[in-house]
């Protein structure tokens, strides 16, 4: 007998316990773990980092309202009634590419052990959090591992070990925790609009001696990305790696999204059907410039106003702003890109150009082949 599924069964991302990638300190007081923090984020500037830590006052007064302060340079300042939840915490996180965690308070999915001989007892009652160690910090030249760290693990000492005041070693380590986590990019071609204006699918347009979505398929399959076809739910395609519209009547925006759903875990190299001249260079342009560290990088003209977001690698962390626009309301992925953190690359007008009608696709077609 068959168990019912009460949900729709849908791939988790890859999450740590708070965040998509996190670590915590653990075995030193709290100002000594802020202060390290403090130091490693200034080397690490160009990523974006959070910390998690518990308020250390004894008397809270409870405000009846949430407190949000902007700064005129884009400072945030939140005084908020939020119980920590890592479901919400995840949403909150869910742009950033580091959390660093307080271990004196909160648990991390990975840590960073400080050897602290005033810290024996707290490390002893966080012993079974100590179960992913990254590295160990020595707060003092004579510091030792405590007898019970290796009984549990007889490999510790094997570890990479630094004194506290190494801080840029400490910071390329870190540095290569974000990087093992930067995600894998894969293809998404665009074959599901409606192509209204021209009349036929754009997809099976003749450019090139063969249909435009096999080009393109192979445009990207040739910088070794698995590609997938995106197609409306009401489409028969023979091909294999394909994706079908689960967020139906949104367009692009649905084809995006359903990517996501598909696999949260990677970015998502998006190219439409319609666009004909984006070539090989293009495409090497947009992947040796990614940014992961942003929503997306994107494709302009150097002389339009706004980014192409059909020629747009979509990291992982976009998806919970494509969500998020969703509920508001708003199904342009060019509108989550004007409004987020991206990177933009510009290249000549002439490489994005839409073909959208018989016309358009006559001059195009005459202009590749002449």
């Amino acid at each position: 007998m068959n168990k019912h599924q009460k949900h729709t069964k849908l791939k988790l991302r890859d999450n740590d316990i708070f965040s998509p990638n996190e670590i915590s300190i653990v075995g030193s007081k709290c100002n000594i773990i802020s202060d390290l923090v403090q130091q490693v984020s200034k080397r690490l500037a160009s990523y974006k980092l959070a910390y998690l830590d518990a308020l250390h006052a004894e008397n809270i007064e409870q405000s009846v309202f949430d407190s949000f302060t902007f700064h005129s340079e884009g400072t945030l300042a939140v005084s908020a009634k939020n119980e920590l939840n890592k479901f919400n915490q995840r949403i909150q996180f869910s742009q950033h590419d580091l959390l660093f965690i307080n271990g004196n308070h909160f648990e991390g999915a990975k840590q960073i052990l400080i050897l602290d001989k005033e810290k024996e007892a707290s490390v002893l009652k966080r012993l079974d959090q100590l179960n992913n160690i990254q590295f160990v910090i020595k707060l003092t030249d004579d510091a030792k591992f405590f007898d019970f760290l290796e009984a549990k693990n007889p490999q510790i000492k094997n570890l990479m070990c630094y004194h506290i005041s190494e801080i840029d070693k400490i910071a390329r380590h870190i540095e290569n925790l974000i990087k093992e986590r930067i995600a894998p990019i894969q293809g998404l071609v665009l074959a599901g609009g409606k192509s209204t204006r021209m009349g036929t699918d754009k997809g099976t347009l003749n450019f090139y001696g063969k249909n435009q979505r096999d080009v393109a398929i192979e445009l990207l399959e040739k910088h070794h990305l698995k590609t997938y076809l995106s197609i409306r739910s009401d489409k028969e395609i023979g091909i294999e790696n394909k994706i079908t519209d689960k967020f139906v009547g949104l367009g692009p925006f649905g084809a995006i999204c359903s990517a996501f759903q598909e696999n949260p875990d990677v970015a998502w190299l998006v190219l439409a059907t319609d666009l004909p001249f984006v070539n090989d260079e293009v495409i090497k342009l947009l992947l040796k410039h990614r940014n992961p560290s942003k929503a997306a990088t994107t494709i302009k003209g150097k002389n339009s106003q706004f980014p192409e977001p059909l020629i747009t690698i979509w990291e992982p962390k976009s998806y919970t702003l494509l969500l998020n626009y969703l509920a508001q309301g708003y199904s342009c992925p060019r509108k989550v890109l004007i409004n987020s953190a991206i990177e933009i690359i510009e290249v000549a007008d002439d490489f994005i150009r839409n073909i959208n009608t018989p016309e358009e696709f006559k001059a195009a077609h005459k202009e590749i082949n002449d």
